[in-house]
């Protein structure tokens, strides 16, 4: 259902604030409920991110945003087509009306409501002549913001438009479930292990407690850009099999503890909203546990364990590679790497005479992830040198058909990787390979995700900033080095 603004009560733009109070243990529930889901102040989210951007398509209208309402600001937790804009204060005006209401708030023309013509997004240089809003409502009633589609002309909007811009909220609340869900699991398994840890304590006497375990859940599906890592070359690449599907591949690389870093790649059985719910659920899980256990195969047992627990998984499943990397003394990394029934990574190095030595980086065994109570997971270390590197993908990639109809398969790409020229380079590496995916037939084809890692050789020049789908960093850069990227999409 919606509400045709008729009433200047009644209209919300997301740069203004209620016209009237909300009464005061209202709003303190409200507020109560906004901190028990941890979001306000996080980091640009992929999943959010897409709601944003599937507005603004479904919609056709320039601007669409996800916002949460606090004490004394609006917080933007995405914003598609508003650059620049982080937050904005709840005074004066219109703020948080929307989240008075059950149903979407629509004002067909902002320059015949009396009080929203005289918003600055109105009356300034963005001009906007078109607002509807849906409210972001949890499962104990309490509206956390509201999901929001803005135009330059006025338009009309159906019922079912109305009813899709409410279930976008949905999908968002959904996303705020899961995270909550994620840190409550979490926070058991950390509840769990320091218990250990204190009896082992108390029996030996001799060790350092544990550390506190950090529930970080930030960005989902594909960070917004890859890390500058010391020392290394990133690139990435990400497509989906259509633009109106929302993929279940996700990977990520982030710093922990002891000047390492950990990465992940993986997909998630199936397609659609409900595939990429649980690549949230999964890509927090990995990050948080990797906080406690740098262990490889103890972060993916506790994905095992968080997709089991989780009802809103149901049967779903996901296939994993975790990494960690732990720079060496003498130059590049060792790689700490744990399967849990994905395709195998290809380590690349310079072969004697010229060309590439293509080796199947292949734990053996490794189930796979959120199937089976009792999954056991295997790792395997390998040493990443100067001139080397290392290709991580989804079976996007190898179930890819050839002109003749036939699968790309593990052969193919062996071949394929075999001919790249020495040294390795990760973003000529992705590059190639999606050039070769550019050369394939399009029917059939699959989520891809792609993550190269290198190490440049001594005389390499600085990578710098690339122009692709890559984030690279100089061999001596520091940690916050400028870095670029660019993720392809469909």
């Amino acid at each position: 259902m919606s509400e045709t603004r008729d009433m200047p009560e009644q209209a919300i733009l997301p740069a203004t604030a209620p016209s009237e109070p909300l009464a005061v243990s209202v709003e303190a529930a409200r507020m109560a409920a906004v901190r028990r889901y941890d979001i306000l102040d996080t980091p640009p989210d992929g999943a959010y991110d897409r709601v944003a951007a599937l507005a603004a398509r479904l919609f056709e209208v320039p601007v669409a945003t996800v916002t949460i309402v606090d004490e004394d600001r609006i917080w933007f937790k995405a914003a598609h087509g508003l650059e620049g804009v982080s937050e904005i204060g709840r005074d004066p005006g219109l703020c948080a009306s929307a989240v008075l209401s059950d149903d979407t708030t629509v004002i067909p023309d902002t320059l015949l409501d009396p009080v929203a013509c005289s918003n600055p997004l109105v009356a300034g240089p963005m001009g906007v002549r078109f607002y509807a809003a849906a409210p972001i409502i949890t499962a104990d009633g309490h509206r956390l913001g509201t999901v929001n589609v803005l135009d330059t002309r006025p338009r009309e909007i159906s019922e079912a438009d109305a009813s899709t811009l409410g279930d976008l909220a949905a999908v968002v609340r959904d996303q705020l479930e899961l995270r909550l869900s994620a840190l409550h699991v979490i926070r058991a398994e950390q509840e769990k292990r320091q218990a250990e840890e204190e009896a082992r304590q108390r029996a030996e006497r001799d060790k350092a407690a544990i550390a506190a375990f950090a529930s970080t859940l930030q960005r989902t599906l594909v960070p917004p850009a890859l890390p500058a890592v010391p020392g290394l070359e990133l690139a990435c690449h990400y497509k989906t099999a259509s633009p109106q599907e929302v993929g279940g591949d996700f990977y990520d690389v982030f710093p922990i503890a002891g000047g390492r870093w950990a990465f992940f790649l993986g997909d998630v059985c199936g397609k659609g909203a409900e595939a990429a719910s649980v690549t949230s659920l999964t890509r927090y899980t990995l990050r948080a546990a990797a906080l406690v256990d740098a262990d490889p195969t103890a972060a993916l047992k506790a994905l095992n364990t968080a997709l089991l627990l989780d009802a809103a998984v149901g049967t779903r499943f996901c296939t994993a590679v975790f990494g960690l990397l732990d720079p060496a003394r003498d130059g590049g990394f060792t790689v700490t790497l744990a399967t849990g029934g994905h395709p195998p990574a290809y380590h690349l190095s310079p072969a004697e005479g010229g060309g590439v030595r293509v080796e199947a980086a292949r734990a053996k065994g490794g189930m796979l992830v959120g199937a089976f109570a009792e999954a056991a997971f295997a790792s395997l270390t390998l040493h990443l040198a100067p001139g080397e590197g290392l290709l991580l993908y989804t079976d996007g990639l190898t179930e890819a058909r050839t002109v003749d109809g036939h699968m790309l398969a593990d052969t193919g790409l062996t071949d394929f990787l075999a001919q790249r020229p020495a040294p390795v380079r990760a973003g000529a590496l992705i590059d190639d390979t999606v050039a070769l995916l550019d050369t394939l037939p399009d029917t059939e084809r699959d989520d891809v995700a792609l993550l190269a890692l290198s190490v440049p050789t001594a005389d390499a020049a600085p990578a710098g900033i690339t122009t692709t789908a890559h984030s690279a960093a100089a061999p001596t850069a520091p940690a916050d080095a400028s870095v670029g990227q660019e993720i392809r999409r469909p």
